[in-house]
Protein backbone atom coordinates (compact mmCIF):
# COMPACT_ATOMS: atom_id res chain seq x y z
CA UNK A 1 0.00 0.00 0.00
CA UNK A 2 1.73 3.40 -0.96
CA UNK A 3 0.57 6.31 0.27
CA UNK A 4 3.41 8.28 -0.13
CA UNK A 5 2.13 10.90 -2.23
CA UNK A 6 -0.97 11.56 -0.33
CA UNK A 7 0.41 14.71 1.88
CA UNK A 8 -1.29 16.01 5.19
CA UNK A 9 -0.06 19.83 5.51
CA UNK A 10 -1.16 21.84 8.70
CA UNK A 11 -1.54 25.42 8.05
CA UNK A 12 -0.19 27.87 10.53
CA UNK A 13 -0.12 25.71 13.91
CA UNK A 14 -0.12 27.35 17.19
CA UNK A 15 0.79 24.31 19.52
CA UNK A 16 3.53 22.44 18.74
CA UNK A 17 2.23 19.81 20.54
CA UNK A 18 -0.23 19.41 17.39
CA UNK A 19 2.18 18.86 15.17
CA UNK A 20 3.69 15.88 17.25
CA UNK A 21 0.42 14.12 17.76
CA UNK A 22 -0.47 14.47 13.47
CA UNK A 23 2.79 13.20 13.16
CA UNK A 24 1.87 10.30 15.48
CA UNK A 25 -1.96 10.08 13.90
CA UNK A 26 -0.09 9.56 10.66
CA UNK A 27 2.46 6.66 11.53
CA UNK A 28 -0.90 4.80 12.84
CA UNK A 29 -2.12 5.30 9.36
CA UNK A 30 0.49 4.77 7.34
CA UNK A 31 1.16 8.34 5.98
CA UNK A 32 4.48 9.85 5.84
CA UNK A 33 4.44 13.27 4.35
CA UNK A 34 3.95 16.05 6.50
CA UNK A 35 3.99 19.72 4.90
CA UNK A 36 4.01 22.65 7.81
CA UNK A 37 3.18 26.03 6.41
CA UNK A 38 4.64 28.93 8.46
CA UNK A 39 4.05 26.90 12.38
CA UNK A 40 4.53 29.16 14.99
CA UNK A 41 6.53 27.20 17.06
CA UNK A 42 8.55 24.73 15.07
CA UNK A 43 11.04 22.82 15.51
CA UNK A 44 10.40 22.03 19.10
CA UNK A 45 10.56 19.87 21.99
CA UNK A 46 7.38 19.58 22.77
CA UNK A 47 6.26 18.22 18.97
CA UNK A 48 9.11 15.66 19.65
CA UNK A 49 7.42 14.64 22.91
CA UNK A 50 4.16 13.93 21.74
CA UNK A 51 5.09 11.93 18.34
CA UNK A 52 6.14 9.06 20.52
CA UNK A 53 7.88 6.79 18.11
CA UNK A 54 7.00 9.00 14.61
CA UNK A 55 10.41 11.11 14.96
CA UNK A 56 10.57 10.31 11.26
CA UNK A 57 7.88 11.48 10.18
CA UNK A 58 8.65 15.33 12.11
CA UNK A 59 12.52 14.37 10.52
CA UNK A 60 11.23 14.82 7.31
CA UNK A 61 8.76 17.46 7.36
CA UNK A 62 8.93 20.15 4.80
CA UNK A 63 8.72 23.49 6.44
CA UNK A 64 7.22 26.29 3.99
CA UNK A 65 6.25 29.71 4.25
CA UNK A 66 2.59 29.75 2.85
CA UNK A 67 -0.14 27.17 1.42
CA UNK A 68 0.72 28.17 -2.13
CA UNK A 69 4.23 26.37 -2.02
CA UNK A 70 3.10 23.10 0.20
CA UNK A 71 0.49 22.32 -2.76
CA UNK A 72 1.95 23.80 -5.90
CA UNK A 73 2.68 20.45 -7.40
CA UNK A 74 -0.56 18.72 -6.13
CA UNK A 75 -3.06 17.29 -8.56
CA UNK A 76 -6.03 17.34 -6.41
CA UNK A 77 -6.28 19.58 -2.85
CA UNK A 78 -9.18 18.89 -0.05
CA UNK A 79 -9.48 21.68 2.64
CA UNK A 80 -11.08 21.17 5.84
CA UNK A 81 -13.89 23.44 6.41
CA UNK A 82 -16.52 23.50 9.66
CA UNK A 83 -18.77 25.43 8.32
CA UNK A 84 -20.54 27.57 5.20
CA UNK A 85 -18.73 29.73 2.97
CA UNK A 86 -20.07 33.32 1.18
CA UNK A 87 -19.80 31.41 -2.31
CA UNK A 88 -20.27 27.83 -1.96
CA UNK A 89 -17.61 25.28 -2.62
CA UNK A 90 -17.83 21.57 -3.77
CA UNK A 91 -18.06 19.79 -0.10
CA UNK A 92 -17.69 15.91 0.51
CA UNK A 93 -18.05 13.62 3.42
CA UNK A 94 -14.75 12.29 4.63
CA UNK A 95 -15.49 8.43 3.49
CA UNK A 96 -15.38 10.61 -0.15
CA UNK A 97 -12.40 12.85 0.66
CA UNK A 98 -10.85 9.43 1.36
CA UNK A 99 -11.40 7.51 -2.08
CA UNK A 100 -10.59 10.78 -3.90
CA UNK A 101 -7.55 10.96 -2.32
CA UNK A 102 -6.48 7.69 -2.53
CA UNK A 103 -7.81 7.20 -6.12
CA UNK A 104 -6.04 10.50 -7.44
CA UNK A 105 -2.84 9.47 -5.52
CA UNK A 106 -2.11 6.60 -8.01
CA UNK A 107 -0.93 9.12 -10.60
CA UNK A 108 -1.07 12.66 -8.97
CA UNK A 109 0.63 14.69 -5.71
CA UNK A 110 -2.62 14.71 -3.28
CA UNK A 111 -2.68 17.39 -0.07
CA UNK A 112 -5.24 17.09 2.79
CA UNK A 113 -5.17 20.78 3.98
CA UNK A 114 -5.61 21.08 7.90
CA UNK A 115 -6.64 24.69 8.76
CA UNK A 116 -5.43 27.56 12.40
CA UNK A 117 -6.45 25.42 15.66
CA UNK A 118 -8.74 28.55 16.15
CA UNK A 119 -10.10 29.84 13.18
CA UNK A 120 -9.49 26.94 10.46
CA UNK A 121 -8.39 28.06 6.63
CA UNK A 122 -8.82 31.66 5.62
CA UNK A 123 -11.53 31.59 2.54
CA UNK A 124 -7.84 32.62 0.61
CA UNK A 125 -6.61 29.38 1.66
CA UNK A 126 -10.16 27.47 0.97
CA UNK A 127 -10.25 28.39 -2.84
CA UNK A 128 -7.03 26.95 -3.61
CA UNK A 129 -8.98 23.87 -2.79
CA UNK A 130 -10.57 21.55 -5.56
CA UNK A 131 -13.20 20.44 -2.85
CA UNK A 132 -13.75 21.21 1.12
CA UNK A 133 -14.32 18.18 3.74
CA UNK A 134 -16.33 18.74 6.77
CA UNK A 135 -16.37 16.15 9.46
CA UNK A 136 -19.92 15.66 11.04
CA UNK A 137 -19.35 16.53 14.65
CA UNK A 138 -22.06 17.02 17.29
CA UNK A 139 -23.74 20.34 16.60
CA UNK A 140 -23.54 21.14 20.19
CA UNK A 141 -19.85 21.10 20.38
CA UNK A 142 -18.18 21.05 17.08
CA UNK A 143 -14.96 21.74 17.83
CA UNK A 144 -12.25 19.30 16.81
CA UNK A 145 -8.61 19.20 18.11
CA UNK A 146 -6.26 19.70 15.30
CA UNK A 147 -4.10 16.67 15.82
CA UNK A 148 -7.80 14.63 15.83
CA UNK A 149 -9.11 15.97 13.06
CA UNK A 150 -6.09 14.55 10.96
CA UNK A 151 -6.28 10.52 12.73
CA UNK A 152 -10.44 10.44 11.69
CA UNK A 153 -9.42 11.47 7.97
CA UNK A 154 -5.93 9.38 7.79
CA UNK A 155 -8.30 6.55 9.10
CA UNK A 156 -10.55 6.95 6.38
CA UNK A 157 -7.60 6.93 4.36
CA UNK A 158 -6.23 4.00 5.73
CA UNK A 159 -9.89 2.11 5.05
CA UNK A 160 -9.94 3.54 1.37
CA UNK A 161 -6.74 2.19 0.66
CA UNK A 162 -7.52 -1.02 2.12
CA UNK A 163 -10.81 -1.66 0.08
CA UNK A 164 -8.51 -1.67 -2.67
CA UNK A 165 -5.95 -3.75 -2.18
CA UNK A 166 -9.28 -6.04 -0.80
CA UNK A 167 -11.72 -5.61 -3.86
CA UNK A 168 -11.06 -8.35 -6.29
CA UNK A 169 -10.89 -7.50 -9.79
CA UNK A 170 -14.80 -7.76 -11.63
CA UNK A 171 -15.55 -8.72 -15.13
CA UNK A 172 -18.84 -7.72 -16.33
CA UNK A 173 -21.17 -7.96 -13.51
CA UNK A 174 -20.64 -3.87 -12.84
CA UNK A 175 -23.64 -2.35 -11.12
CA UNK A 176 -24.88 0.90 -11.62
CA UNK A 177 -23.10 2.40 -8.09
CA UNK A 178 -20.01 1.08 -9.27
CA UNK A 179 -20.35 2.73 -13.03
CA UNK A 180 -21.11 5.85 -11.76
CA UNK A 181 -18.15 6.36 -8.77
CA UNK A 182 -16.63 4.96 -11.98
CA UNK A 183 -17.33 7.83 -13.81
CA UNK A 184 -16.59 10.05 -10.92
CA UNK A 185 -13.01 9.06 -10.80
CA UNK A 186 -11.78 9.19 -14.10
CA UNK A 187 -8.52 10.26 -13.07
CA UNK A 188 -8.01 5.82 -13.18
CA UNK A 189 -8.06 6.12 -17.17
CA UNK A 190 -7.31 9.42 -17.95
CA UNK A 191 -4.49 10.21 -20.85
CA UNK A 192 -2.95 12.93 -18.74
CA UNK A 193 -1.73 13.96 -15.35
CA UNK A 194 -4.21 16.40 -13.78
CA UNK A 195 -3.01 20.34 -14.05
CA UNK A 196 -1.51 21.08 -10.72
CA UNK A 197 -1.89 23.84 -8.47
CA UNK A 198 0.26 25.95 -9.78
CA UNK A 199 -0.62 25.37 -13.51
CA UNK A 200 -4.16 26.40 -12.45
CA UNK A 201 -2.67 29.55 -10.84
CA UNK A 202 -0.69 30.67 -13.55
CA UNK A 203 -3.77 30.14 -15.93
CA UNK A 204 -6.16 32.01 -13.66
CA UNK A 205 -3.67 35.04 -13.45
CA UNK A 206 -3.50 34.87 -17.26
CA UNK A 207 -7.14 34.99 -17.01
CA UNK A 208 -7.97 37.93 -15.46
CA UNK A 209 -5.35 39.37 -17.29
CA UNK A 210 -6.95 39.02 -20.23
CA UNK A 211 -10.29 39.67 -18.76
CA UNK A 212 -9.42 43.24 -17.62
CA UNK A 213 -8.13 43.75 -20.64
CA UNK A 214 -11.74 42.95 -22.78
CA UNK A 215 -13.14 45.28 -20.11
CA UNK A 216 -15.45 42.31 -19.00
CA UNK A 217 -13.32 42.24 -15.38
CA UNK A 218 -12.98 45.49 -13.20
CA UNK A 219 -10.70 44.86 -10.58
CA UNK A 220 -12.16 47.98 -8.86
CA UNK A 221 -15.81 46.24 -8.90
CA UNK A 222 -14.73 42.65 -9.03
CA UNK A 223 -18.63 41.40 -7.97
CA UNK A 224 -16.89 37.66 -7.04
CA UNK A 225 -16.51 37.16 -10.79
CA UNK A 226 -12.55 35.74 -10.19
CA UNK A 227 -13.38 33.17 -7.14
CA UNK A 228 -16.60 32.18 -8.95
CA UNK A 229 -14.20 31.49 -12.40
CA UNK A 230 -11.78 29.67 -10.15
CA UNK A 231 -14.44 27.88 -8.42
CA UNK A 232 -15.41 26.97 -12.29
CA UNK A 233 -12.66 25.95 -13.21
CA UNK A 234 -11.03 24.36 -10.09
CA UNK A 235 -14.48 21.66 -10.19
CA UNK A 236 -14.19 20.82 -13.72
CA UNK A 237 -10.03 19.49 -12.58
CA UNK A 238 -8.60 19.99 -15.91
CA UNK A 239 -5.48 18.11 -17.16
CA UNK A 240 -2.16 19.66 -17.99
CA UNK A 241 -2.82 19.68 -21.61
CA UNK A 242 -6.42 20.85 -20.92
CA UNK A 243 -4.67 23.65 -19.12
CA UNK A 244 -1.96 24.22 -21.88
CA UNK A 245 -5.05 24.54 -24.65
CA UNK A 246 -6.59 27.14 -22.48
CA UNK A 247 -3.32 28.97 -21.77
CA UNK A 248 -3.35 28.90 -25.79
CA UNK A 249 -6.81 30.58 -26.54
CA UNK A 250 -6.08 33.40 -23.64
CA UNK A 251 -2.79 33.58 -26.34
CA UNK A 252 -4.23 34.28 -29.17
CA UNK A 253 -6.97 36.62 -27.74
CA UNK A 254 -4.20 38.90 -26.94
CA UNK A 255 -2.47 38.63 -29.93
CA UNK A 256 -5.46 39.27 -32.05
CA UNK A 257 -6.46 42.67 -29.29
CA UNK A 258 -2.51 43.51 -30.64
CA UNK A 259 -2.89 43.45 -33.79
CA UNK A 260 -6.54 45.90 -33.70
CA UNK A 261 -5.67 49.20 -34.82
CA UNK A 262 -6.48 51.40 -31.85
CA UNK A 263 -4.43 49.27 -29.76
CA UNK A 264 -1.22 50.10 -32.27
CA UNK A 265 1.18 51.83 -30.79
CA UNK A 266 0.00 51.53 -27.31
Amino acid sequence: MDLSRIRIVLVATSHPGNIGATARAMKNMGLSSLYLVNPKDYPSGVALGRAASALDVLDNANVVENLESAIADCGLVIGTSARSRSIPWPVVDPDECAEKLVTVSKENEVALVFGREDRGLSNEELQLCHFHVQIPTNEEYTSLNVAAAVMVLSYEIRKAALRYIDEPVSDNSQTASDSEKNEDSLEDIWDQPLATVDDMERFLDHLETVLVRLKFHDPDNPRQLMPRLRRLYTRIKPDKMEINILRGILTSTQYQLDKKPENKGK
